[in-house]
């Protein structure tokens, strides 16, 4: 957590004063309790010299932190350095720890002084405490051609918070701020929503392509700041997008990047996440399992936001080939967005985990526990209308191999085809056209399959493209596998959003639109193995304060799916009713559904998907 205490804009701003004032207090020894002297370091914008770093933990003097060997703290006393450093947040605590053994003159400092102001924190008794620091960034966009609008609700009222609040700073392309401003929630499920044309025109800013930083305070029991961005064209410009919330958390490494297929511009938005500048070259792209590195040269200052054209940085690449972004912990995960027939559709990319080694033990599983294991679920929309390209992706650093196939299923849950992908090398370029596989209208799953050998880690993710053969308009989601409804568990497998393993259930958040472009779901019913015949779903309709004003129960067949219309569920009559900011909480508590949500626009045929988030 003190990654994001320090991260946080105003803390930065304070940080960078007091780095500059033990920069010019000589040799500094640091007294580091909490073990983040690693992290403090890499955030300092000004170089500090350290002279020796100290623990109170017996078993951890010698390993090495700051690139210098732990000392005892009993001997910080007899060093050199005359400032000493203690990196806490509490200067009254640290000042009755350490006041036998500073030495003679020695002054003392915390990191007190970095603190945001009390009301800003949910947990004012413990400052690192997770639930003040729910912090996230959003890419934010008002132009001529495009805007964008942030789409959440309250969600931490049910835990009990009554006074949520959101603190947002806005920043241009070039990192500067363009507004601070805060935005009250009061109320139970309350909707949240962030539009940038509003904002532009509330505050008479020009236009701007940059990144919104957000803090929600007063809040309880989750500390994920979980949101729906969309993105629409203005006028004319028909580009229709809604991609999922950004990870609030730095990576080394990030995939699912395609690259640009005939007619296409491929953009990534490399969007620096903190205060520091991002050095040149510090981050490269490279095509996925081959080691040949091409630096972006550009330094980043803080804040900003770069558009990078891979038909420009990696020329000889084309789609169904992948792009691995090394970004050097420097950036969230990042959005690319693709340009073509004068339309731009915007995904994320996803962390690739350096954590994560294959697992033998899925190789293994009993099938009488989880039938067919992991699975990554995804729509198949009727196969005459739309095109279903399925790009299995390596997600984790240490993966080699990925050995899948598809397996097909109407919307009743009756299996149809299947496929065997291969063994595929982590530099595949292997595209499969699930549309042309399935007979008709519902969903693939992707999972595992050892006939050829292979690894295995449970991370397993695709990239997912939709083109709709008459409009040519296209639409791209990306996610991992899970082990779907069973009642034994394998590493915290099956997941739910609500409770531990093997918690099976649902909780998840659809907007509702009244009008054009109408919001959907697919709501997808996977099993592992064998579960409920049916399940048992409730769709509640919230108004925009968070009112339940609908409610309608329906039932997926295992292994099947259903499209889910808030506006022909509930009525538009009833959606007007409910005002702008409505949406459906889908609720199951007998088993995990797994859903996809868009925006499609009937009259043209402009439509998006990405997963649908949860809470």
């Amino acid at each position: 957590m003190a990654y994001k205490a320090l991260t946080h804009p105003l803390a930065a701003e304070k940080l960078a004063l007091l780095a500059n004032s033990l920069k010019d207090a000589g040799p500094v020894a640091i007294y580091d309790p909490h073990d983040m002297v690693d992290t403090v370091m890499a955030l300092l914008p000004v170089p500090v010299t350290v002279a020796a770093v100290h623990t109170h933990d017996s078993l951890k003097v010698g390993q090495v932190r700051a690139g210098l060997p732990l000392r005892p703290v009993v001997d910080m006393g007899q060093g050199a350095a005359r400032t000493i450093w203690a990196l806490d947040f509490n200067h009254a605590a640290m000042e009755s720890r350490l006041s036998g053994l500073l030495p003679a003159g020695g002054v003392l400092h915390t990191l007190e002084s970095v603190c945001l102001p009390r009301h800003m924190l949910s947990v004012a008794h413990n400052y690192l405490d997770r639930l003040n620091f729910a912090t996230n960034l959003a890419f934010f966009r008002d132009t001529a051609a495009l805007s964008t609008r942030l789409v959440t609700a309250n969600y931490w009222a049910r835990y009990g918070a009554r006074a949520v609040r959101l603190w947002l700073r806005l920043f241009d392309q070039d990192g500067q701020v363009l507004r601070t401003w805060d935005y009250d929630v009061p109320g139970d499920g309350q909707a949240i929503i962030i539009d940038s044309a509003d904002i532009r025109h509330r505050f008479n800013l020009p236009e701007f392509t940059g990144q919104l930083f957000i803090h929600a305070q007063g809040i309880a029991g989750h500390d994920v700041v979980k949101y729906a961005l969309e993105t629409r064209g203005k006028g004319t410009n028909a580009s229709l997008s809604v991609t999922h919330d950004a990870n609030a958390w730095p990576a080394n490494r990030y995939a699912n990047l395609p690259a640009p297929a005939e007619g296409e511009d491929v953009v990534l938005w490399v969007q620096n996440s903190h205060a520091l500048p991002i050095p040149s070259g510090s981050m490269t792209l490279n095509r996925m399992g081959q080691d040949r590195h091409v630096p972006i040269l550009p330094e980043l200052a803080p804040y900003q936001t770069m558009a990078v054209h891979m038909r420009d940085i990696l020329p000889g690449l084309s789609w169904p080939e992948q792009i691995e972004f090394r970004a050097g912990g420097h950036v969230v995960r990042s959005r690319y967005e693709i340009t073509q027939h004068n339309r731009t559709r915007i995904a994320h990319l996803n962390v690739q985990r350096a954590d994560l080694r294959p697992d033998a033990g899925i190789t293994r599983l009993d099938p009488r526990f989880f039938g067919r294991g992991y699975l990554l679920p995804f729509p198949v929309p009727d196969p005459a209308r739309y095109r279903t390209l399925l790009l299995p992706s390596p997600m984790a650093e240490s993966l080699t191999t990925l050995p899948v196939r598809v397996d097909c299923f109407d919307v009743e849950g009756t299996a149809g085809p299947s496929r065997f992908m291969g063994c595929l090398p982590r530099d595949h370029g292997m595209v499969l056209d699930v549309s042309a596989l399935a007979t008709g209208p519902g969903h693939g799953e992707l999972l595992y399959d050892f006939r050829d050998g292979g690894q295995a880690d449970g991370w397993l993710h695709a990239l997912i493209r939709y083109e709709d053969r008459q409009t040519g308009h296209a639409s791209e989601t990306s996610f991992g596998s899970h082990i779907f409804n069973t009642i034994m568990t394998y590493r915290g497998e099956p997941q739910s959003y609500v409770g531990a393993p093997p918690g099976l259930s649902t909780r998840l958040f659809l907007t509702a639109a009244g009008s054009e472009p109408f919001s959907f779901c697919r709501l997808i019913y996977p099993v592992s193995a064998t579960w409920h015949a049916q399940s048992d779903t409730s769709l509640y309709l919230h108004a925009a304060d968070g009112t339940q004003i609908g409610h309608e129960k329906i039932a997926v067949p295992m292994s099947g799916s259903r499209e889910i219309w808030p506006h022909r569920v509930f009525g538009l009559s009833t959606l007007a009713r409910a005002g702008a900011g409505a949406y459906v909480i889908i609720r199951d508590t007998t088993c995990r559904l797994f859903g996809y949500h868009g925006r499609m626009a009937e009259g043209d045929g402009r439509f998006s998907v990405d997963h649908m988030f949860g809470f």
